[in-house]
C-alpha cells in the first residue's frame, strides 16, 4: 500500500499569522506531496513495500541517500503538521512537570526553542524530545530525522527550511519561530506522544 500525504488536522487558515493558508498550500500540497511521490516510486516493487515509513527510513539510512532523504522528509512533514494546532492548548500535567524540571517553565521552553531554531545553520529541524525520562531539545540538519533513532521519542518538531516560512516572514526565521511558539504548538500532540512512550507512526 502506497504512502499518502498526511491530511491537515485543521483548516488552511487556522495557523495564521504564524503560517498562512498560502504557505500551507505550497508546503503541504506540493513539497510534502513530492517527497511522498518520490518515496512511493523508489519502494515500488521492492522489499520496502508494506513497511512502516519509519522502517523505510531506517533501512535507507546509510545505504540509499535518495530514498532516505525523501522518506525521512515525508515522515518529518507528517509529524510537523500534527505539531501545530489552530487553537491554544496546554500540555498534560505529566508533560508540564517535565517541562518545568528541564527548562523552568513553558515560556522558558518556548524561548529556548526560538533560540535553537534561530541559531540553527541552514535548513533542518528543531525538536522537543524525550530521552531516558528527560526532555531535551534536539536539532537535525537538512532532511535528517528522529523517526528511527533508538532511545529518543520525538514529541514536537518545527520545520526550519525556508519554504516553511518565507512567504509569510521572508528571511526572518526568528519572527516565524516567535509566532509559531506563541500559541500554535500542539501540546496535546506532544503529551500524547509522551504518554504513549513510543515514536509516532506515520499514517500509511
Amino acid at each position: 500500500m502506497a504512502f499518502e500525504v498526511t491530511p491537515l488536522p485543521y483548516d488552511d487558515g487556522a495557523l495564521a499569522p504564524a503560517v498562512s493558508a498560502e504557505t500551507l498550500s505550497y508546503h503541504h500540497g506540493k513539497h510534502h506531496k513530492a517527497y511522498i511521490d518520490k518515496t512511493n516510486k523508489a519502494i515500488e516493487g521492492t522489499d520496502h513495500e508494506g513497511k512502516r515509513l519509519a522502517e523505510v527510513v531506517a533501512a535507507a539510512r546509510g545505504s540509499d541517500q535518495g530514498l532516505f532523504n525523501n522518506s525521512a522528509q515525508s515522515w518529518n512533514h507528517g509529524f510537523y503538521w500534527h505539531s501545530m494546532v489552530g487553537e491554544d492548548v496546554s500540555p498534560s500535567d505529566e508533560l508540564k512537570a517535565m517541562i518545568d524540571d528541564a527548562f523552568g517553565s513553558l515560556d522558558d521552553l518556548k524561548e529556548k526553542l526560538q533560540e535553537r531554531g534561530a541559531g540553527h545553520f541552514a535548513s533542518g529541524w528543531v525538536w522537543l524530545a524525550e530521552k531516558g525520562g528527560k526532555l531535551s531539545i534536539e536539532e537535525t540538519h537538512d532532511g535528517d530525522t528522529l523517526a528511527d533513532q533508538d532511545g529518543i521519542n520525538p514529541l514536537l518538531v518545527i520545520d526550519l527550511w525556508e519554504h516553511a516560512y518565507y512567504l509569510d516572514h521572508q528571511n526572518a526565521r526568528p519572527e516565524y519561530l516567535k509566532a509559531l511558539t506563541k500559541d500554535k504548538l500542539n501540546w496535546k500532540f506532544a503529551s500524547d506522544n509522551l504518554a504513549r512512550g513510543t515514536t509516532w507512526e506515520y499514517p500509511a
